[in-house]
Protein backbone atom coordinates (compact mmCIF):
# COMPACT_ATOMS: atom_id res chain seq x y z
CA UNK A 1 0.00 0.00 0.00
CA UNK A 2 1.04 3.57 -0.71
CA UNK A 3 0.84 6.61 1.34
CA UNK A 4 1.63 10.44 0.26
CA UNK A 5 3.05 12.76 2.71
CA UNK A 6 5.27 15.87 2.42
CA UNK A 7 8.89 15.77 4.28
CA UNK A 8 10.41 19.45 5.19
CA UNK A 9 13.30 19.91 3.11
CA UNK A 10 15.78 20.01 6.42
CA UNK A 11 14.15 16.71 6.94
CA UNK A 12 15.64 14.59 4.08
CA UNK A 13 18.92 12.70 4.63
CA UNK A 14 22.30 13.36 2.43
CA UNK A 15 23.14 10.93 -0.35
CA UNK A 16 24.03 7.28 1.67
CA UNK A 17 22.02 8.66 4.91
CA UNK A 18 18.97 7.81 6.83
CA UNK A 19 16.55 9.98 8.97
CA UNK A 20 13.72 9.03 11.46
CA UNK A 21 11.14 11.64 11.66
CA UNK A 22 7.19 11.86 12.54
CA UNK A 23 4.97 12.64 10.00
CA UNK A 24 1.47 13.48 10.75
CA UNK A 25 1.90 10.72 13.52
CA UNK A 26 3.48 8.19 11.51
CA UNK A 27 7.06 6.97 12.56
CA UNK A 28 8.83 7.62 9.47
CA UNK A 29 12.25 6.32 7.87
CA UNK A 30 13.70 8.27 5.12
CA UNK A 31 16.62 6.72 3.43
CA UNK A 32 18.69 8.52 0.05
CA UNK A 33 20.03 5.73 -1.79
CA UNK A 34 22.03 6.94 -4.84
CA UNK A 35 20.20 10.40 -4.88
CA UNK A 36 17.03 8.98 -4.32
CA UNK A 37 14.86 9.14 -1.37
CA UNK A 38 12.70 6.52 -0.44
CA UNK A 39 10.03 6.60 2.70
CA UNK A 40 8.35 3.95 4.26
CA UNK A 41 6.74 3.19 7.50
CA UNK A 42 9.23 2.43 10.71
CA UNK A 43 7.18 -0.92 11.12
CA UNK A 44 7.93 -4.50 9.87
CA UNK A 45 5.15 -5.81 8.20
CA UNK A 46 6.43 -9.05 10.01
CA UNK A 47 5.78 -8.30 13.92
CA UNK A 48 5.69 -4.32 14.11
CA UNK A 49 9.57 -3.92 14.81
CA UNK A 50 11.13 -0.91 14.39
CA UNK A 51 13.38 -0.68 10.79
CA UNK A 52 14.92 2.71 11.50
CA UNK A 53 18.39 0.87 12.42
CA UNK A 54 18.17 -2.52 10.30
CA UNK A 55 21.46 -2.90 8.48
CA UNK A 56 20.54 -1.67 4.85
CA UNK A 57 23.41 -2.83 2.38
CA UNK A 58 22.40 -1.09 -1.09
CA UNK A 59 19.02 -0.66 -1.38
CA UNK A 60 18.38 -4.06 1.16
CA UNK A 61 17.36 -3.20 4.47
CA UNK A 62 17.55 -5.93 7.08
CA UNK A 63 14.83 -6.19 10.23
CA UNK A 64 16.76 -5.73 12.84
CA UNK A 65 14.36 -8.16 15.06
CA UNK A 66 13.89 -10.93 12.78
CA UNK A 67 16.23 -10.56 10.02
CA UNK A 68 14.07 -10.36 7.00
CA UNK A 69 15.58 -8.88 4.27
CA UNK A 70 13.47 -6.28 2.00
CA UNK A 71 14.48 -4.28 -0.60
CA UNK A 72 13.91 -0.54 0.17
CA UNK A 73 12.91 0.14 -3.93
CA UNK A 74 10.22 -2.31 -4.46
CA UNK A 75 9.31 -2.21 -0.50
CA UNK A 76 8.75 -6.10 -0.80
CA UNK A 77 10.88 -8.92 1.26
CA UNK A 78 13.94 -10.05 -0.95
CA UNK A 79 12.82 -13.27 -3.33
CA UNK A 80 9.52 -13.35 -2.19
CA UNK A 81 6.64 -10.83 -2.87
CA UNK A 82 3.63 -12.01 -0.26
CA UNK A 83 5.01 -9.53 2.54
CA UNK A 84 6.00 -5.63 1.49
CA UNK A 85 6.65 -2.65 3.82
CA UNK A 86 3.92 0.12 3.95
CA UNK A 87 6.22 2.70 1.23
CA UNK A 88 5.47 6.14 1.46
CA UNK A 89 5.36 8.75 -1.73
CA UNK A 90 7.13 11.93 -1.05
CA UNK A 91 5.25 15.08 -2.22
Amino acid sequence: MTHKLSIAPENVPQTGARTLTFVDGRSVVLFNIEGVVHAIDNSCPHNGASLANGRLDGHILQCPAHGLRFDVVTGCVVGAKGMCLTKLVIE
